[in-house]
């Protein structure tokens, strides 16, 4: 995950490849609920302001995030696999009579596919990318950008190049890793169960 960008702009064709990559993800019934507002260069203010005060930036360790010139907002629509699985060939499944219905909330689960896919791709390409949570100012943000209610917030993606530290910056840590960054990866034994938990 990259928190550090330059401002230089990303082309839209390259940022329309990405995308298409990150539609080949898994969707439950090829519903594919899920869609992106994309804000770029001075159009990314709407994201900060809306979701940051004033303080809070100025004291952000992670300054250079701010230069990232893409903002993706992951969204996907819960309505569209009820409506999906109400059509003829999953009708018989029930599940498009009521998210209730649903055992696991697959409209999440395929946006956070397609998400993680879309940072993958951006990685692929040379991009930096950061995945993160919008905890404040969603209202706001939802109104100055049109999006339904209807739609679930998956999060925010920064995208562009990366701003690689100088020497005289490599102490600084508004480059460095998040603090848990520092803890322990899970190891293949722990996670895995084989046979049974």
């Amino acid at each position: 995950m990259v928190r550090a960008f330059q401002r230089d702009s990303v082309d839209r064709e390259l940022l329309a490849r990405l995308v298409n990559t990150a539609t080949h993800s898994p969707s439950a019934g090829k519903t594919q609920g899920w869609s992106l507002v994309v804000l770029e260069g001075a159009q990314t203010e709407t994201f900060w302001s809306a979701t940051m005060t004033e303080e809070t930036r100025s004291s952000f360790r992670w300054q250079h995030l701010f230069a990232a010139p893409v903002i993706a907002l992951s969204f996907v629509d819960p309505q569209a696999y009820l409506e999906r699985y109400s059509e003829g060939d999953k009708s018989r499944s029930t599940l498009g009579e009521s998210l209730d219905a649903w055992p696991t909330p697959y409209w999440t689960v395929d946006a956070s596919f397609a998400t993680m896919t879309l940072l993958l791709a951006a990685h692929d390409a040379g991009l930096g990318a950061l995945f993160f949570g919008v905890f404040r100012g969603e209202a706001e943000l939802r109104a100055a950008l049109g999006v339904p209610e209807r739609l679930q917030l998956i999060g925010a993606i920064a995208m562009g190049y990366e701003r690689k530290p100088s020497p005289v910056e490599l102490e600084d840590p508004a480059f460095g890793a998040g603090l848990s960054a520092n803890r322990a990866r899970a190891k293949a034994d722990i996670v895995m169960h084989f046979n049974g938990w």
